[in-house]
């Protein structure tokens, strides 16, 4: 299967002034959006819901609204909600366009022990974008529990469909590093460490993103530009 065994360099993270950002230069190598062309984005914002994730559920439901935020001003954005957690239990929400229905419907999960199922999420990705387009996926998670070429083929199958993942990884397990970084190379998206102990870093990737989902590359670059988001290296599998 497509990248069982190659392993991709791993994101460094250093301090304060001193911190490199490869965001910007990255963002700037993604493909145009049908969201750039119609004026409105569509994102699926899928999230572990597993146990190790309750710490941090909470703050990620409130900071997901920058995503609206930075849409706004280009369109607007649709967005999804779908979850795994506990044993084979993956459920989705119906479209909104509100960030505080969003939220609403985050508030609402309960965590609960579980494997990951990132396989499902692309397999239903790549269902969702069949029906109608999708400009992205965003992944939010801190583990990978799956077979890895296993995986990676249905990531492979979401790129041929051109839909970039975006995946956020918080914390630093090895594992999910390796896994997202190829994930991430298979669709021509994204891979990046966060720290849970900063929302501010989580919220300013979201809004990123949806600004790529609403208005393309150059959107997306003009937001990582203005916000200067310099306390992350954005990862790219193929370096």
């Amino acid at each position: 299967m497509p990248g069982g065994d190659r392993k991709p360099s791993i994101p460094v993270r250093r301090d304060g002034a001193d911190a490199v950002a490869t965001f910007l230069d990255k963002a700037r190598s993604l493909p145009a959006t049908a969201g750039a062309a119609r004026g409105r984005g569509r994102l699926l914002f899928c999230m572990d819901a597993t146990a190790s994730r309750e710490p941090t559920w909470d703050r990620a439901a409130r900071i997901q609204g920058e995503m609206f935020v930075a849409a706004d001003a280009l369109g607007g954005l649709d967005v999804r909600l779908a979850f795994y957690r506990g044993f084979d239990d993956f459920k989705a929400s119906k479209w909104t366009s509100d960030g505080v229905e969003l939220a609403r419907l985050m508030a609402r999960v309960a965590c609960l022990a579980g494997n990951t199922q990132i396989g499902r999420v692309f397999a239903f990705a790549a269902e969702e974008t069949r029906r109608r387009k999708l400009d992205a996926l965003v992944f939010v998670g801190d583990c990978f529990e799956e077979q890895l070429d296993a995986v990676a083929a249905l990531a492979g199958q979401l790129g041929l469909l051109g839909v970039p993942a975006f995946l956020f990884q918080e914390g630093n397990d090895a594992l999910a590093t390796r896994a997202f970084a190829q994930f991430a190379t298979l669709t021509n998206g994204r891979h990046c460490r966060f720290d849970a102990a900063s929302p501010d870093e989580l919220r300013r990737l979201l809004g990123a993103v949806a600004a790529y989902a609403a208005g393309g590359e150059r959107a997306m670059a003009d937001y990582v530009e203005l916000h200067r988001v310099t306390a992350l290296r954005l990862t790219d599998a193929r370096r």
